[in-house]
């Protein structure tokens, strides 16, 4: 069994020049990542929250994370539009609050967000309070958060890559083939 450190550069290798620029940001992705895999791991489910310009890809993601050819346990992941429609009219933190607790009764606490998308975007503030969440942000660094750049005009083709990179990962992690163990 590889360590995990071990795992992520033989897989972004293996992926070949296209996602040679990967291998800048491991251990960024390391931090973030590991993170939120144990956490699914621990069984939490995932709210997924994106900007307006990456809803596509918070489908995408929803759409494919429990694909039945991966042969896994089912993970449980829901879109944060999809439970709150009106999620789009939270500006403050009063609301955000409120969500909040909707988000406790509903998951008992068992849950953690998963943010993708720029950081100058109120979703993406409910994201940032909270210390467990796993962050794909734009255009700022945040601690232990993916960083990326919006303005990247390849922008939508990494974050496919980022996911594939993600799916392999949890596989990984849940078949044996990786841990988190020194």
């Amino acid at each position: 069994m590889k360590r995990f450190e071990n795992w992520t550069l033989e897989a972004i290798r293996a992926d070949g020049a296209a996602f040679s620029w990967m291998e800048e940001l491991r251990f960024e992705w390391l931090a973030a990542t590991q993170n939120a895999i144990a956490q699914i791991l621990e069984g939490k489910s995932i709210v997924l929250v994106t900007d307006d310009e990456r809803h596509w890809f918070e489908r995408y993601i929803i759409s494919s994370l429990n694909k039945p050819s991966l042969n896994r346990p089912l993970i449980p992941v829901v879109g944060l539009d999809s439970m709150y429609p009106q999620f789009r009219d939270v500006n403050s933190a009063e609301m955000i609050d409120m969500l909040d607790d909707m988000l406790d009764l509903s998951f008992g606490g068992n849950y953690f967000f998963w943010y993708i998308g720029r950081s100058a975007n109120s979703r993406a503030e409910i994201a940032k309070r909270s210390g467990h969440s796993y962050l794909w942000i734009m255009d700022e660094d945040f601690q232990n958060a993916m960083p990326l750049r919006s303005y990247d005009e390849l922008i939508d083709i990494k974050l496919l890559q980022l996911f594939r990179l993600f799916d392999k990962s949890l596989s990984a992690l849940l078949f044996g083939e990786s841990d988190f163990e020194q």
